[in-house]
């Protein structure tokens, strides 16, 4: 069923079932999974990202873990580590399957996107920052022609659109030049009924986890607020409450309410590629 295929593709928002559809394809095809999380990377930051490593069981896998936490990695650095795993998994004759919710890592890893490599100016960015949205937009606007609206879904990403452009007008850049896989992409459906309560029920379990102590003991060891705030929604949300702007209920109604809204994001993303040409099967999680 899948032979024609280099790589297979889940996707799904969060809250899906989308890991536990992925591990049960992997057991039944011979398969790796690679992680297509953009904060799973992340060492230390565990229960906030449900990277839920128990339900893997003996299906290897691969990006998790990778860096630690406190530093700001990039989808540059995401699709170099992404083609190493994928090719040491196909070396070994085994069949990758790409799971996550991060839809433009997902494409960058999937669709060849060509990528510069740019580094971070944190300087320039808390300059732009502190600009509306509305200005960030036309000073983009009069540097380049923008690609698509994704260069706009949020702050950040148009700050770091900003950033790429200013540096590439006085600077060589290293692009990156991978190939497009071959990809049979299967999209996890759920109502957003269920989603949402799926969301709500997984938010409860986590606080009872432990998931402020986790944000707690990063903040301990050093890692700065403003970093943890960064990585956004629990880990952003938790912080605020840790130091003292946001009381507990508060934190936990504003958190509730911003992963339903990402989710809502994800399912645009998505339906985004489908409008891009990309075929996406979308099936009910069985497991």
């Amino acid at each position: 069923m899948y032979d024609s295929y280099d790589l297979i593709c889940i996707l799904g928002p969060t809250a899906s079932g989308k890991t536990r559809y992925a591990v049960q394809l992997a057991r039944e095809i011979g398969g790796e999974i690679l992680s297509g999380d953009s904060r799973q990377v992340y060492r230390g930051m565990d229960i906030g990202t449900g990277k839920d490593l128990c339900d893997y069981g003996e299906v290897p896998y691969h990006l998790i873990d990778i860096v630690d936490a406190g530093t700001k990695y990039n989808i540059y650095q995401y699709q170099h580590d992404f083609e190493a795993a994928y090719q040491d998994i196909l070396s070994r004759g085994r069949r990758a399957i790409l799971c996550g919710g991060s839809g433009l890592y997902l494409e960058a890893a999937t669709c060849g996107y060509y990528l510069p490599d740019v580094p971070a100016d944190e300087a320039l960015r808390a300059e732009l920052d502190a600009l509306p949205m509305e200005e960030l937009v036309a000073r983009y606007e009069a540097i380049r022609k923008p690609h698509n609206t994704t260069d706009y879904d949020t702050k950040q990403r148009l700050i770091r659109a900003l950033e790429i452009a200013l540096w590439e007008e006085s600077h060589p850049v290293t692009h990156t030049s991978f190939l497009p896989k071959k990809t049979k992409y299967i999209g996890i459906s759920v109502s957003r009924e269920v989603r949402n309560a799926r969301i709500d029920a997984r938010l409860d379990a986590r606080l009872k986890e432990g998931m402020v102590d986790e944000v707690r003991g990063l903040l301990e060891s050093g890692i700065p607020p403003e970093n943890l705030i960064y990585y956004g929604l629990e880990y952003k949300f938790v912080t605020l409450y840790l130091t003292g702007q946001l009381g507990y209920d508060e934190m936990v109604e504003k958190l509730r309410i911003a992963i339903h809204q990402f989710a809502k994001r994800q399912m645009t993303w998505f339906r985004g590629m489908e409008r891009r040409g990309i075929e996406i099967e979308w099936v009910e999680n069985p497991y």
